[in-house]
């Protein structure tokens, strides 16, 4: 497994002392440290993980024009998503199940990107719910939501985001079924479930006791907080994927968009586009922005990577509305790529998770370091000093990307 060129020591399942030098470092030691079921949760894609590895090949594959003998002394990284000021022009993404990965997990990175200055996204099937993470961080932040079949709950779940203070609603809309993740059926997190499931996934965790303790006895309520009074007396982990299959609304179209606007009020943005003509239908309905993805390659194999896709849809929408991208960042130099491809801002996944995983919020923290400090090379070294005039010229022009 790649570490990024460090030598990571230490027994299976246990982390050790070496400071991560890179988003990969991170992947290695999240491996480590959680039991399978939720590792590979986080690692993998579906199917053969076509798009999964293009995702992070195609990003690699972008060209940067080196310049020289430009005055970088003063690089400025702010830049501006739906009204408010941010010290980067990145996200943390959402991502499900972020409490199973350190203690109260998404409390976790929340407090790492408040302190950053930059946004974080829980996700409808987050651990801690809204409340929870509002109460414990004090400031805004993104609600990513995922549209059930009872739109009273839906309803519900909107309510709370204001009520938690939230100021952007990213509405994900590339899951009306789950993709097909075999790493999941092997590794006991889905088609595992009742009293054979939880005995397989206890077994992994007894294998690594730190985060048996940290997490498995520490971090409990182990449920899906936002969705908790719809369960039943469930957790939604007993076979999380069948029950995502099970209670997600296949009728959304665009026409939701309209019903969504009227009960949230604030900036909708649209996460899953991958096609220029749903960019210019999200325009027609009204959205603020949309989130160029493909789920991290976790929904349909095959389908081009984001960063192949992006410069034909922002090229597409141009100035109409707010043109975020994920899939395959693991440094600031995957960042500045997708800015150079037409993208405002780049959220987030897998990076983050890796980190947390390894070492909560302090790992965030330093993940978030990490990326800024890349991206300041990033920009020094193609002569740009502000975020703002990063866009095609600082890229060796492919026609495979645009």
């Amino acid at each position: 497994m790649p570490n990024g060129g460090g030598t990571l020591s230490g027994i299976e399942g246990e982390t050790h002392d070496m400071k991560a030098a890179s988003i990969l470092d991170y992947r290695e030691l999240a491996r480590r440290k959680l039991p399978p079921f939720l590792y590979e949760y986080i690692d993998g894609g579906s199917y053969a993980e076509v798009t999964l590895r293009r995702n992070v090949d195609d990003l690699a594959d972008v060209q940067l024009r080196q310049r020289v003998m430009c005055d970088v002394s003063g690089i400025d990284l702010t830049t501006t998503l739906f009204g408010a000021e941010q010290r980067l022009p990145i996200a943390l993404g959402p991502v499900g199940l972020s409490g199973m990965y350190a203690r109260r997990g998404e409390v976790q990175a929340a407090r790492a990107a408040n302190a950053a200055g930059i946004p974080f996204t829980l996700s409808t099937v987050g651990v801690c719910p809204l409340a929870e993470v509002a109460a414990a961080t004090g400031t805004p932040f993104w609600f990513q939501l995922y549209v059930v079949k009872d739109r009273n709950f839906v309803r519900h779940m909107i309510a709370e985001a204001k009520a938690a203070g939230c100021t952007v609603m990213l509405l994900t809309v590339d899951l009306p079924v789950p993709g097909s993740r075999y790493r999941d059926v092997h590794s006991g997190l889905s088609g595992a479930s009742g009293f054979a499931g939880s005995i397989r996934r206890g077994l992994q965790a007894a294998l690594h006791p730190r985060w048996a303790w940290d997490v498995g006895l520490m971090g409990k309520p182990h449920t899906l907080g936002n969705v908790a009074p719809m369960l039943a007396g469930d957790t939604g982990l007993e076979d999380f994927l069948a029950w995502m299959g099970g209670n997600f609304d296949q009728t959304v179209t665009w026409e939701s968009l309209t019903w969504l606007r009227s009960e949230w009020g604030g900036p909708i943005v649209v996460k899953g586009i991958l096609d220029p003509a749903d960019a210019r239908l999200a325009v027609e309905h009204g959205a603020d922005g949309i989130v160029v993805s493909n789920h991290g390659g976790r929904q349909l194999d095959g389908v081009p990577s984001t960063a192949q896709a992006l410069p034909a849809i922002a090229e597409a929408v141009g100035d109409k509305l707010s043109v975020l991208v994920d899939g395959g960042v693991r440094s600031g130099l995957d960042v500045v790529r997708m800015l150079a491809l037409g993208a405002k801002g780049v959220l987030l996944g897998r990076a983050w998770a890796y980190a947390l995983a390894a070492n909560g919020q302090a790992g965030v923290s330093h993940a978030i370091q990490l990326i800024e400090a890349e991206m300041r090379v990033a920009l020094a070294l193609t002569g740009v000093t502000n975020i703002k005039d990063i866009d095609h010229n600082i890229l060796v022009r492919d026609r495979k990307f645009g």
